[in-house]
């Protein structure tokens, strides 16, 4: 059996695991999630990737060793050199960061991989989650930020939607977490700090919130979505875990709007990314 690594390369970890490729699940027990200061030196960074690596990689041949590494961008996937210069990684900007990581793990240029990370997720659920039996998917992680992909039955490619324009400004101010934030203090003068919040507020309350988000996102489904022509949309991230509060009002929407679209919620959610990255790999290994 092929010994493949999915790691997921956020802000503030790297998470990781074994994949069994013909299971298309994580192993479990191999599970790693380190925090990492990715405002910190290039050194510092590196030392904390690797040794995290090490941790999951110790029991495997490294010969026969495959990773794939699911990566925030800009960054340059196909040769592996971040182009971050602002915000987190702003240390190891122009880096090489997959010939800094063959070096230091003894690995060859055939055995690392890198995908953007909305990508990895909407890989993730077509490799081992709930879109398998679909060619052409649209994917949406709903969360801090706003993350879309699309599957054209290869690969899947991040569409980069989140700063597109949006009824008064751009997409993620109306669909990610802060809008609940905004738009709860605006109704009510109160805080939350996101849906799991809005889920222990007045019922008049939750329901106004959840309409209007189902307004907004079927709003974006028709400006943005339908022109890709997926068979099934796919959601991930925290808010997609209380779809059940603003499904109805959204298929009402898509209804009238005569888009007939299946939406499947993600069933493995944070390890989207880690399967998506392991099955990347995979696939780019073989050709």
């Amino acid at each position: 059996m092929q010994n493949i690594v999915g790691i997921d390369i956020g802000g503030s970890h790297i998470t990781m695991a074994q994949v069994d490729p013909e299971k298309r699940e994580i192993i479990s027990s191999t599970y790693v999630r380190e925090h990492v200061d990715s405002f910190g030196a290039k050194e510092t960074i590196f030392s904390a990737w690797v040794s995290a690596i090490e941790k999951v990689t110790h029991d495997l041949v490294k010969s026969k060793l495959l990773i794939g590494i699911a990566m925030p961008g800009p960054f340059d996937y196909e040769n592996g050199i971040s182009l971050m210069q602002q915000g987190k990684f702003i240390d190891m900007y122009q880096v090489n960061i997959k010939q800094e990581l063959i070096e230091r793990l003894s690995i060859s240029l055939d055995q690392i991989y890198f995908v953007n990370d909305a990508g990895a997720f909407l890989e993730g659920e077509v490799f081992g989650g709930c879109v398998r039996e679909y060619s052409k998917i649209f994917g949406v992680t709903l969360g801090t930020g706003l993350g879309t992909a699309f599957y054209d039955g290869k690969v899947a490619s991040d569409e980069d939607l989140w700063d597109s324009p949006f009824k008064e400004s751009i997409c993620e101010d109306y669909l990610a977490t802060r809008w609940f934030v905004n738009h709860y203090k605006a109704l009510t003068g109160g805080e939350i700090s996101g849906t799991k919040d809005l889920l222990d507020q007045p019922e008049d309350i939750q329901t106004r919130i959840f309409d209007d988000y189902a307004d907004s996102f079927a709003d974006f489904i028709v400006q943005y979505v339908k022109s890709y022509n997926p068979e099934v949309l796919v959601i991930g991230g925290n808010i997609a875990k209380v779809y059940p509060y603003f499904k109805k009002r959204l298929n009402q929407h898509l209804e009238a709007h005569k888009i007939n679209l299946p939406i499947k919620i993600s069933a493995i959610f944070e390890d989207a990314a880690i399967l998506g990255a392991a099955g990347y790999a995979l696939k780019k290994s073989n050709r």
